[in-house]
């Protein structure tokens, strides 16, 4: 079976002669590879193999030629191509490789012995045919891997400056100031400095829309620009750009089997014995060898070589086109037997954007008021809590006052200065720890994020924050158990025990784990997965290693390189309903590759069957099995494209 890492071109493409800028060419390096000149070679073979079949049908039934006449295309196409054919099946051998391409090697050389060179012949052109389509197959089912590949800009536009100069992906360094002209492809990941446009980012995340890019906004490798030029600043290498992350993870996928693919191996070795052991009692029982050609033939190739790595590389381009990349193709197979779901809690099940919830005004104090100079300065600082109060500052039409005198020590919270009234915002802890006037008044301590606002020197508010779990976090679940044969769903989280809780009654979860360290989840994901198969899906750092424990493991969204080199699937969107989509692909994948090659095979023994008893000749049973193989490829290439209900949230 031809990989289709082999298939894809590696390293930069280089630029072709007259391209446009940020235009790769399309790579030549697939054609010359192994892969590559293996599809052409069998290529080669199935054209002479017809070529030399339909002169001898013309020789012995158009020209009426003699029989050594007509036999010659025959014995060229054996020699020309079965030679080739043999040889690789002899190397197989060598290396104890037996599938039920073997039954097609010993097809051969018994209708050469008997004589049936028409039948060897078109033996000969299955084998080869049936690899060419494999080969093909392969390459239609990966056509988003490949193109992928071939999309990558060679060149940056790099301003140093006022100058603008050309430069290869390769040389552009962190801090490089890029310019992107309009509809050029974005060539790495970086920051907005300058400019406003849009881009389309659909090709990698899945979703049609044009984002708005401003300065300050992040943009994605791969993204194509609109109709503005937009000025940038690099924040990752190529290589280590998001664009990149996804072809190296496309080509690690390849690199891997799943236990379905094993599976396959497996039925492949005992079917082979079989069909042997049944051509050899149909020759014994009834004492004519062309009983044994003709059972042979109609059992090689076994459909299940074909369909099932067909269904699988097929589901990985699904799930590529819908934002989902599969680094490892096991969990393909494997996430159809987890029973126990394991979720973190921030940015997995929440969106992990705090909002502010509620506003405790001391007396003397406004709620605008505490607001509009709270706002004012956080507009300063890099907090994770900034983000919210100036969310609830907008929506209340607050205009904001210039700060001065801004300043944030680390652990002493944000001052500065808004309308000549100095302002603090700080934490508890640090509020009693200074004994600052009004300090008593504080409420007790409740769940959630929390920050102190004094404002002329005394105590002027409480502003508590939560994380507000995702709109599909409940029904997704709620439907774990009734639709995916989940039996247990647990909540780990190293966050306080009275907020993960909270959120456990939110989205529909009992049994939860709080304040737990990345070893504690590690020892809580290997206990569980030595009862069940289990799912892990978490978005941080902390979450990598209980990933690897996992059964499946499953990284939502993009904030950690370190949690997507861990998971065996990477979810580009911040969405639970592409989670549900991997698990309806994986499903499909699995039913369209059993169909496929246990279909197959129970054709190829009913032909078996008929060949036996006598009612189904050599040259029959090679077109009848071709067919098979034909009917079982096409099924398998439906893996690759999307049913009308993906997901059922």
């Amino acid at each position: 079976m031809t990989p289709i890492l082999e298939l894809l071109p590696t390293g930069g493409p280089a630029k072709a002669p007259g391209a446009k800028p940020g235009q790769a060419a399309p790579s030549a390096q697939s054609r010359y590879s192994p892969a590559g000149l293996w599809q052409r070679k069998t290529t080669i073979i199935s054209a002479l193999s017809v070529a030399g079949i339909a002169t001898h049908l013309a020789f012995r039934f158009a020209f009426h030629a003699a029989p050594d006449i007509h036999r010659i295309p025959l014995l060229a196409t054996l020699v020309i191509g079965g030679a080739p054919l043999l040889y690789d099946l002899f190397r197989k051998l060598l290396k104890r490789e037996f599938g039920s391409d073997l039954l097609g090697g010993i097809s051969i050389i018994t209708s050469v012995v008997l004589g049936e060179y028409l039948a060897g012949s078109i033996i000969v052109l299955m084998l080869a045919g049936g690899a060419a389509l494999e080969s093909y197959a392969l390459r239609s089912a990966s056509s988003v891997l490949a193109a992928l590949a071939k999309r990558m800009p060679s060149v940056a536009h790099r301003k140093r400056d006022s100058e603008i100069v050309d430069v290869a992906l390769q040389d552009v360094a962190v801090d490089d100031t890029l310019v992107i002209y309009p509809h050029d492809i974005c060539p790495v990941d970086g920051v907005v400095i300058e400019g406003h446009g849009v881009m389309d980012e659909s090709y990698l995340t899945g979703e049609p829309f044009q984002i708005t890019k401003t300065s300050g906004s992040n943009v994605i490798s791969g993204a194509i620009n609109g109709e503005s030029a937009l000025t940038i600043r690099t924040t990752r290498l190529a290589a280590d750009s998001r664009y990149a992350k996804i072809m190296e993870v496309m080509r690690e996928s390849e690199s891997k089997r799943p236990q379905l693919q094993r599976l396959g191996d497996q039925l492949g070795a005992i079917y082979t014995p079989v069909a042997l052991t049944v051509a050899v009692f149909a020759w014994v029982l009834s004492g004519e060898s062309i009983r044994f050609l003709a059972v042979l033939v109609i059992a090689t190739p076994c459909p299940l070589l074909l369909a099932i790595p067909i269904a699988i590389i097929g589901s990985i381009s699904l799930c590529a086109r819908r934002a989902i990349i599969v680094k490892s193709p096991v969990v393909l197979e494997q996430i159809a037997g987890c029973r126990t779901a394991i979720f973190d809690k921030t940015g997995t099940l929440t969106y992990g954007e705090p909002k502010l919830t509620e506003q405790l005004i001391a007396p003397g104090f406004d709620q605008k008021e505490v607001l509009t100079v709270v706002a004012s300065l956080e507009r300063y600082s890099k907090h994770p809590l900034a983000r919210a109060i100036l969310a609830a500052a907008k929506e209340a039409g607050i205009a904001l006052p210039e700060a001065t005198a801004v300043g944030e020590q680390p652990g002493e919270g944000l001052r500065g200065t808004v309308s000549g009234r100095p302002v603090l915002v700080t934490s508890r802890k640090k509020l009693l720890a200074q004994k600052i006037p009004g300090g008593d008044q504080l409420a007790p301590l409740a769940g959630g994020l929390e920050c102190v606002v004094v404002i002329d020197g005394r105590y002027a508010a409480a502003l508590r924050f939560r994380d507000a779990p995702r709109t599909d976090s409940r029904p997704f679940v709620s439907h774990l158990g009734s639709k995916h044969n989940f039996t247990r769903v647990m909540l780990v989280s190293g966050d306080r025990e009275s907020e993960v809780r909270y959120l456990a009654e939110q989205v529909g979860i009992t049994e939860i784990h709080a304040e737990k360290s990345p070893e504690e989840k590690l020892v809580i994901v290997r206990a569980e997965t030595v009862k069940a198969k289990t799912l892990y899906v978490g978005d941080g750092i902390n979450d990598a290693p209980a990933m690897m424990a996992a059964t499946v493991g499953m990284a939502i969204g993009q904030n950690s390189d370190v949690t997507a080199e861990a998971a065996g699937v990477v979810i580009m969107d911040n969405s639970l309903t592409k989670v549900d989509e991997f698990m309806h692909i994986s499903r499909r994948m699995r039913i369209i590759a059993l169909q496929s090659a246990v279909g197959g095979m129970a054709l190829s023994v009913v032909g078996m069957a008929f060949a036996a008893t006598g009612h189904l000749s050599p040259v029959s049973g090679a077109i009848a099995q071709e067919i098979i193989d034909v009917l079982a490829v096409l099924n398998a290439l439906r893996a690759a494209f999307p049913p009308k209900v993906i997901h059922d949230l």
